[in-house]
């Protein structure tokens, strides 16, 4: 039996593959020195959640067959130490992926903005299809209990491509380890300017990325973003650009504009989910789906968790609340326009956190100029404990309303600050967008509720 320790197992992909490996039928041990929710709960159902936090060397021996550091694990880790000590083989988790994915089609979705929903929507469509797929997908996707799927029968894996760094040791970005067959390039906007202090450099690596792509492979690219075509000119393997998918807003309605001219109706809406729904096309057709199939299957994509999700609706208030996984300023920028044009005649209010260390960063902070433009009120969530543990510089109120280039943006700098706020705004026919790749102190749904909803 192959066995497995994995070194920081409560991060979010850490633990989605520690399971599959555990269904899969392999032993697998973890650590941590902090598991939250929900990877306690998970684990645990599993039965591999670690008898107590921390970490134990002692219990790393010979008789392992691999061991996988996370990112959230130091250079100088104890177990770190002992396993290079034993001589044990040490992967990164996308160093394992590609191992146990190297004789599949490896589809491998890749971008600033987008990528998640892309491979989520791959993921809908494949199932509607019956194809088998192994996958690494970065949110909980309905109708599937794990986010990676590994297993010795499918003969595709889809992966969605972070840009990150692989792991203490190996600080290269995770996408440069999967060698696609099929990679996606959704578009390329500066983030993690703590990894890469340029903008430069930042766009090296998707240069990188796209030269690993198998030689008979495929990239596939948003043909509207100039660093993606610039990307795509370079690499030597094919290459189809993408760009909106012709759409109709109809009563407030979203329908797809087919080759024959007909219509049909999606759950999703934005023109950047437009493009989404254009790179899964794409993707589709590359793997022998047809159109035909496709469409019928994209209609009944609901989209990812945290992807623009509807958190409830109030019709006796008339109010409408989302939630959305966006730091970077371009997806920032596309959420907002995407909710102005889906609820034109609504008052939309828009609450950004500042949480991500670029987000967090005066070197960067200019980069949002103009992204909270199109709605009717900006607050920005802006929490001086998160800067101190970034060990960033503090901003002031005035430094980052010009960041943004919108004098009357509210800052505020606690849950109660925020929730104070918004209770004295409108509170019927609003339109309310959460932005953050955190949670703004623990706000929840039922504080939202009490301001927005009559239930």
């Amino acid at each position: 039996m192959n066995k497995v320790h994995f070194i920081a197992v409560g991060g979010s992909a850490m633990h989605n593959l520690a399971i599959a490996l555990h269904r899969k039928g392999y032993e697998v041990t973890g650590s941590d020195d902090e598991i939250f929710e929900p990877s306690r709960t998970r684990l645990k159902n599993e039965g591999i959640l670690p008898e107590s936090l921390g970490w134990h060397p002692e219990k790393l021996d010979d008789t392992y067959n691999a061991v996988i550091l996370g990112m959230h694990a130091r250079v100088d880790n104890p177990e770190l130490l002992r396993a290079q000590e034993l001589g044990l083989k040490i992967y990164s988790y996308p160093e394992f992926l590609y191992e146990q994915s190297k004789d599949k089609i490896r589809i491998v979705i890749g971008g600033s903005h987008g990528k998640t929903t892309i491979t989520s929507m791959i993921l809908h469509v494949m199932r509607y299809a019956g194809i088998e797929t192994d996958f690494m997908v970065g949110a909980q996707l309905e109708g599937f209990d794990v986010m990676v799927r590994l297993s010795e029968s499918a003969k595709y894996m889809v992966i969605e491509g972070d840009e990150y760094l692989t792991s203490p040791v190996d600080r290269v970005p995770k996408f440069h380890k999967y060698k696609p067959d099929i990679a996606v390039i959704s578009g390329i906007s500066w983030d993690h300017v703590n990894v890469f202090p340029t903008f430069e450099n930042y766009v090296e690596q998707f240069e990188i990325f796209a030269n690993t792509i198998r030689s008979n492979g495929c990239l596939i690219y948003d043909k509207t973003d100039a660093e993606a075509e610039k990307v795509a000119s370079k690499t030597q393997c094919i290459t189809k650009g993408y760009d909106i998918h012709p759409f109709k807003y109809i009563d407030n309605k979203v329908f797809l504009v087919l080759p024959d001219g007909s219509l049909m109706s999606v759950m999703v809406f934005g023109q950047h989910n437009m493009k989404n729904i254009n790179a899964a096309r794409f993707v589709c057709n590359e793997i022998g789906i047809s159109d035909d199939v496709f469409y019928n299957a994209i209609s009944t994509f609901k989209g990812a968790s945290r992807r623009l999700e509807l958190l409830f609706e109030d019709k006796i208030k008339s109010n409408t609340v989302y939630r959305d996984f966006a730091h970077a300023p371009s997806k920032v920028l596309a959420t907002v326009k995407a909710l102005r044009e889906q609820y034109r005649e609504k008052y939309l209010l828009i609450v950004f956190e500042l949480h991500t260390y670029s987000s967090l960063s005066v070197v960067f902070v200019d980069h949002y100029s103009h992204c909270l433009d199109d709605c009717d009120k900006a607050i920005v969530f802006y929490d001086y404990h998160a800067v101190e543990l970034k060990r960033l510089e503090k901003m002031t109120d005035e430094r980052i309303k010009r960041g943004f280039s919108r004098d009357d943006i509210q800052i505020v700098h606690t849950k109660e600050e925020l929730l104070e706020l918004l209770a004295k705004d409108k509170t019927s026919f609003v339109v309310v967008g959460l932005l953050s790749s955190g949670d703004f102190n623990g706000l929840t749904t039922d504080d939202l509720k009490d301001i927005y909803s009559e239930s």
